[in-house]
C-alpha cells in the first residue's frame, strides 16, 4: 500500500486510508508504534518494550500477591 506524506499544520503526517486502519484494528486516537527493521521501518499497533515490561509486572505481581493485598488494605 502506498501511502503519501501530507503537510499537517507545520508538522508532516500520513493519512491511513479507513482499509487499513480496519486491518490493523485501528481507531482515531490510537497509538501506533514505528519499530526500525533490518528491512525499514514497521508500523504496529503492538509494542514489545511495553509488552516485556507488562510481563515483568505480572509476573512480580503473582510473586508478591499476599503483600500487595497486605499493601492494598
Amino acid at each position: 500500500m502506498k501511502l503519501k506524506i501530507t503537510a499537517i499544520g507545520n508538522s508532516a503526517g500520513v493519512i491511513l486510508p479507513k482499509e487499513l486502519l480496519a486491518r490493523l484494528h485501528l481507531e482515531k486516537g490510537d497509538e501506533l508504534f514505528a519499530l526500525e527493521t533490518p528491512d525499514g521501518v514497521r508500523l504496529t499497533a503492538y509494542d514489545p518494550v511495553l509488552a516485556a515490561q507488562m510481563e515483568v509486572a505480572e509476573q512480580v505481581m503473582r510473586d508478591r500477591r499476599t503483600l500487595l493485598n497486605k499493601l492494598a488494605q
